[in-house]
């Protein structure tokens, strides 16, 4: 332990771990919607079918948390996330080879998906220990990754398509080459703290109190039986369709409101940069304010903005300007959730917990973008998803008004 505290292992590595495996799975999963157009012109497939591979990519990834957190809870999360940067790769680089759906889905879909889902969750899990008290904010650096994955890839894929002399292909090989070496430096980037460590000085919001040593934290059996698990499973569920079934779609949208290729695609940038930046701020709100009045307002802003959405296509301004408070309300959430599940429940069990919790995002991930498809398919207009969209956030402003904390586990 007094080595770790006088600096051989600082803790500011761990984040440093965090932003560089959710850089890798925000380059995976944020920028489809840019594949959607070049795949249609190749092949012919349609938009259903083409969101189908990112929508079973988004249930692996999100059913392997929960695995993933168990694992890492139980080995420490360096050789967990090494094992997910293998199979994220091979998976990615394996997609720019494809020439049947079917092929799409297991190489995308199905392998980069399980690997995503190894890499995403140890950070996500192994940060707040390290940073007790700064449990929110240690959470937004571990996730902000996700946004900027996607920042730098929506646009840089779109020039690579673009190219004359490469093409899509060329953005699942080199990319996922890239993403790949990421993934490994991540894993060597996180530990897991000793038992019974603090930061040396201690943290300044860390309080330590004699009343609080009459309560324990709730194992992973426990938080399941709490109705506050399955409420905060269900408001997931909602913000994470909604959000997810817009990125699927957010580039094709733009193309066919009448915007350039580049002009669409930096919709989905804009998204993405406000994506990364409210995980590290809503944290420092949330530490401040609470993560109930913060998720209140997140959700509410998240309902008016798809409202909003259907009528700014076409107008590369006002689409860019909806799609990057999408983009602030979605990020927002993947900091908020794991730190109210830390919150209700203490960080013993957190990796376990949190990698339950976040399946609801896996199987939103897989009905978002599918639903949208099938829906712009079946009405020829991206009006009825959206609607469905706003619906669903309205449905999680009413379920986080509510919920209440659980109560304390007595020693």
């Amino acid at each position: 332990m007094s080595n770790i505290q006088n600096g051989a292992f600082p803790r500011i590595i761990t984040l440093v771990g965090g932003v560089l495996g959710s850089t890798t799975c925000g380059a995976l999963l944020y920028a489809w919607s840019v594949f959607i157009r070049p795949l249609h012109d190749e092949f012919g497939w349609n938009r259903a079918d083409i969101a189908l591979a990112f929508a079973i990519a988004c249930l692996i990834f999100g059913l392997m948390t929960f695995p993933a957190g168990r694992l890492s809870d139980r080995f420490g999360p360096r050789i967990v996330v090494l094992i997910g940067a293998l199979f994220l790769g091979a998976g990615f680089i394996s997609s720019g080879f494809i020439y049947q759906k079917w092929q799409l889905y297991l190489s995308y879909g199905v392998i980069a998906g399980f690997g995503g889902g190894l890499v995403y969750l140890p950070p996500v899990a192994t940060a707040p220990k390290w940073w007790p008290g700064r449990g929110a904010l240690a959470t937004g650096f571990s996730v902000v990754g996700l946004g900027l994955g996607s920042f730098i890839m929506a646009p840089l894929a779109t020039y690579i398509i673009q190219d004359p002399s490469m093409g899509w292909r060329d953005v699942f090989l080199y990319v996922g080459i890239a993403m790949l070496v990421m993934a490994v430096v991540a894993a060597f980037c996180l530990k897991n703290p000793p038992e019974g460590w603090k930061p040396e000085g201690g943290d300044p919001k860390t309080v330590d109190s004699g009343a609080d040593k009459r309560y324990r934290d709730y194992n992973f059996e426990e938080a399941c039986r709490t109705p506050q698990f399955w409420m905060l499973y269900g408001a997931y569920f909602c913000g994470a369709f909604a959000g997810l079934l817009v990125i699927g779609h957010i580039a094709g949208f733009g193309i066919d409101s009448g915007l350039s290729p580049m002009e669409a695609a930096a919709a989905a940038s804009w998204l993405a940069i406000m994506n990364a930046a409210s995980r590290i701020l809503i944290g420092q709100v949330a530490d401040k304010v609470g993560t109930r009045l913060s998720f209140i307002g997140v959700f509410s802003l998240q309902a008016v903005a798809m409202v909003l959405l259907y009528p700014s296509g076409g107008i590369s301004w006002a689409l860019w300007a909806v799609s990057a408070l999408i983009g602030w309300n979605y990020g927002s959430m993947f900091t908020l959730f794991p730190a109210k599940c830390l919150q209700y429940y203490g960080p013993t069990s957190q990796g376990s917990n949190y990698g339950l919790l976040f399946t609801a995002w896996g199987f939103a991930g897989f009905a978002g973008p599918y639903v949208g498809g099938w829906l712009k398919d079946s009405t020829s207009s991206y009006l009825a998803p959206f609607v469905v969209a706003a619906i669903l956030v309205a449905i999680a402003v009413a379920v986080l008004a509510i919920i209440r904390a659980p109560k304390k586990m007595e020693c």
